[in-house]
């Protein structure tokens, strides 16, 4: 089974009966957070993540689920499929993963599915000190990644200060 991405806050969802993507909102813990190094921006979603206020702007565009003249859509998610049921979070709902989709009361049908999981790599001091020198010597031949350590050591080094 290939591996999913855990989906966070800024997720960018989309309907199969709208014409735009909307952005996913956390509302129901300030808790868990996955790939955020200050725990701060990343909230994960889960299956509470339902109702009207789910998404930033709340809308898909217009709905052409009823035919006619495509009435604008106003979201209401009722529930969530394809859902990691293993960890359950402090809010109570399950973790959201990059196939699930959700259940818009318009629809009726798991129409909503997730084209950008949210996630984004955030390099930190920490990469840099586990980083091959040498493979950082070849991406970056304009750096000495070497003499950036030794800088570093030296400030991290409180003998220095006297």
């Amino acid at each position: 089974m290939a591996e999913k991405h855990i989906v966070v806050q800024g997720a960018m969802c989309k309907c199969q009966f709208g014409q735009a993507p909307d952005k996913l909102k956390v509302l129901t813990h300030q808790k868990e957070y996955a790939n955020d190094k200050d725990a701060s921006k990343k909230l994960i979603v889960t299956t509470k993540e339902i109702g009207g206020a789910t998404f930033e702007k709340n809308t898909f565009g217009n709905c052409t689920k009823n035919g006619g003249p495509p009435p604008p859509c106003k979201i209401m998610v009722t529930e969530w499929t394809d859902f990691y049921d293993k960890v359950q979070l402090s809010n109570g709902g399950f973790i959201i993963v990059e196939n699930s989709k959700a259940i818009c009361a318009v629809a009726g049908t798991p129409c909503i599915e997730i084209i950008d999981h949210g996630q984004r790599a955030e390099a930190s001091q920490q990469n840099f000190k586990n980083a091959n020198p040498d493979v950082q010597q070849q991406i970056n031949p304009l750096v000495d990644a070497e003499e950036m350590r030794k800088e570093e050591k030296n400030e991290d080094d409180p003998s220095d200060d006297f």
